[in-house]
């Protein structure tokens, strides 16, 4: 049974740079991931990271209080302030710092770190590395983690915590290459394993971004927070929702209706294509709902023509090239057909801006927790900068909690009993085989409710109805079948096994959603059309129960910026 001082579940920016953190520090530390890091979603991230480097010619004044307002402001005023201005203000120095370790960002002539614009900001603050960001830091972190000797587990999939008497002491993990499960015992877990986008059937997100670690420790007893609040991208490509860029209006991109407009300038005349993504993606859903789709049908067009093909190739060659393969568009000579997709979960495993949770030895860190640094809306450049942020901070927690204090005893009897009873869970699902519930056809259900129930705009007798729908599918989890057992790369057991989680997070989304009757950020409801922050000015906090989640509510943390209406 292997034993690590601290076990890091997932491989992506978040986990990568807890893991070099704490390993830096001297502590034993392990990743574990489903896939080799190099391919984990953080590397999907395309257009930049934000920091007040001040380096852009428009730019020249920009600070971290500056980036904090517009985070705020950006969130709709549901972000913690001091959550957001922490953020903010250690982002300069993660820029250098990844820099000085490698990551090959775009220059500006003079050599300075490049900057572009980006929703929201009132500044030219993302900084990037052509259009493939993410992929350039995400390899960087890969190679530091290598340089640290960090101990990888790849291709082993995490399905249990082991809690011993209110306390995590690792996980129990299926491992795809050998087949059979093992407990991973340790003194402290950071968990690091992204996104729900899967919860959806129209996402932007990887088929591992399934909200497993949320769901995971959800179930555990850790509430998860404000998830109701789910990000579309305005644009995501027509037949694939793969992701196109921010950067592309960064850049200078038009989004056009079938009358040949710019039809930002009704919704966001200053801001344009720039303003906020929830802005954004309701005003193409309006368009299209309206009638002014391309053709009348539901998508409008990213016209990146007139940039030319020199600045295409330079700083959209990644994007140029998903056009290409996937729509069969070279948007050097035609527009790019898009629609809004779902792409971000704001919610999350609640912590605090160390990454500490109710859990004593439990910690997360990126989009599987929320700080709360995005509220109701995250901009554009601030996730990736919440990755390396918070997952730096959540690293130097567990040092600061484990250093010096010793060993937490032994954790071999709670991980045995751990295994014993994911054994006898799997083995009564092989017993019900394919005579028990098609578990694809609830996924295939849930994340077409969640469509269709939960998207760019709410109503109440609509969520309603999807509530019940979830409602229902949970039931039928119960009596799922397992088609085989066994095996090495079972991925057949391992989507089983994930699923009743994922209809347990696409209830908290659901839950949250129907009770809070306001509209705020990405929540936008046509009954409730109005902000209302004398009631809602709060926290949703959803708590694991049998029957469904149970809600209750914390304050925002105020202090520095007053809430307003948003303008853009």
């Amino acid at each position: 049974m292997p034993h690590h001082q601290l076990i890091v579940v997932g491989g992506g920016l978040a986990g990568l740079r807890a893991a070099v953190e704490a390993q830096a520090a001297g502590i034993d530390v392990a990743i574990l991931s489903q896939v080799h890091p190099g391919r984990s979603h953080s590397g999907a991230a395309q257009g930049g990271i934000n920091a007040a480097l001040a380096n852009h010619p428009e730019g020249h004044d920009d600070t971290p209080e500056k980036h904090a307002f517009d985070t705020v402001k950006g969130s709709d005023y549901l972000a913690d302030q001091d959550a957001a201005i922490q953020m903010t203000s250690d982002a300069p120095g993660v820029i250098f710092e990844m820099d000085h370790w490698g990551c090959p960002f775009s220059r500006f002539d003079d050599g300075r770190i490049a900057q572009r614009p980006f929703g929201g900001a009132g500044y030219p603050r993302t900084c990037y590395g052509a259009d493939k960001t993410g992929h350039y830091l995400l390899h960087c972190l890969v190679e530091r983690a290598y340089e640290r000797r960090v101990t990888m587990y790849i291709e082993v999939f995490v399905t249990d915590l082991i809690v011993d008497d209110g306390r995590c002491r690792g996980v129990v993990a299926y491992d795809m290459i050998r087949g059979g499960f093992e407990a991973f015992t340790a003194d402290a877990v950071i968990m690091a394993t992204g996104g729900a986008g899967r919860i959806y059937s129209n996402t932007t997100n990887a088929i591992i971004s399934t909200g497993g670690g949320a769901a995971l420790a959800y179930r555990a007893g850790v509430p998860v927070k404000d998830m109701e609040f789910i990000q579309f991208h305005p644009t995501g490509l027509l037949t694939t929702n793969i992701l196109m860029t921010e950067g592309a209006r960064g850049e200078g991109g038009y989004l056009v209706n079938d009358l040949g407009e710019r039809f930002m300038s009704k919704y966001a005349p200053a801001a344009m294509e720039l303003a906020p993504r929830d802005i954004t993606s309701r005003s193409i859903t309006t368009e299209v709902l309206e009638g002014r789709g391309i053709g009348g049908k539901d998508y409008v067009y990213l016209d990146l023509r007139h940039l030319g093909a020199a600045q295409i190739m330079e700083k959209l060659p990644g994007i140029r090239d998903l056009a290409i393969h996937f729509e069969g568009v070279d948007p050097i000579d035609e527009p790019i057909p898009i629609t809004p997709c779902q792409h971000y979960t704001m919610g999350g495993i609640d912590t605090d801006v160390d990454g500490r949770t109710v859990m004593p030895g439990f910690y997360a860190a990126g989009e599987c927790a929320c700080v709360s640094v995005h509220g109701a809306n995250r901009l554009g450049g601030n996730s990736l900068l919440e990755t390396i942020v918070f997952g730096r901070r959540s690293g130097a927690a567990v040092v600061a909690d484990l250093v010096g204090r010793g060993g937490r005893g032994d954790a071999s009897a709670a991980g045995a009993r751990a295994v014993a009873d994911l054994q006898a869970r799997v083995a009564a699902l092989a017993a019900r085989g394919v005579g028990g519930q098609d578990p694809y056809a609830i996924r295939a259900d849930m994340t077409v409710t969640m469509k269709d129930h939960y998207g760019v705009f709410r109503e109440e007798r609509q969520m309603r109805e999807g509530l019940e729908r979830l409602l229902a599918l949970k039931q039928r989890c119960a009596t799922i079948g397992l088609r085989s057992a066994g095996g090495v790369f079972n991925l057949d057991l391992m989507r089983t096994l994930e699923l009743e989680g994922m209809v347990d997070l696409a209830l908290a989304v659901a839950a949250g959603a129907v009770a809070r009757t306001e509209s705020r950020g990405s929540h936008s409801r046509t009954d409730h059309p109005l902000r209302d922050d004398e009631t809602w000015l709060k926290h949703t906090m959803a708590h694991y129960t049998s029957a469904g989640p149970r809600l209750d509510y914390k304050p925002v943390t105020l202090g520095t910026f007053e809430p307003q209406e948003r303008r853009y």
